[in-house]
């Protein structure tokens, strides 16, 4: 079992990369493969960026400059695969 959440866990990191990447270049959501990333990771991002506007860095007027909820996803993957790693190890 530990396996495959850290194998899920990886696999949400290697999409959520690919986002990134893809969000670099002028990349239309017509492609299928663009698409399907976008649509895998929005459920992810979405509910991060709208955190991020409610609070002082998501800005009163323009929005957010520079979209920072993959980091914070990033982040909190990090936050998940530790706990899930020390659940694993020294039981509950």
């Amino acid at each position: 079992m530990y396996y495959f959440i850290m194998a899920l866990i990886n696999a949400v990191y290697v999409v959520l990369f690919l986002r990134v990447i893809l969000s670099w270049f002028r990349v239309g959501t017509e492609n299928p493969f663009v698409r399907i990333i976008y649509e895998m990771t929005e459920p992810i991002l979405s509910p991060i960026r709208m955190l991020i506007e409610k609070s002082i860095f998501g800005g009163r007027k323009g929005g957010m400059i520079l979209d920072i909820s993959p980091l914070i996803a990033f982040i909190l993957l990090q936050l998940l695969q530790n706990y899930v790693t020390m659940i694993m190890r020294y039981g509950n």
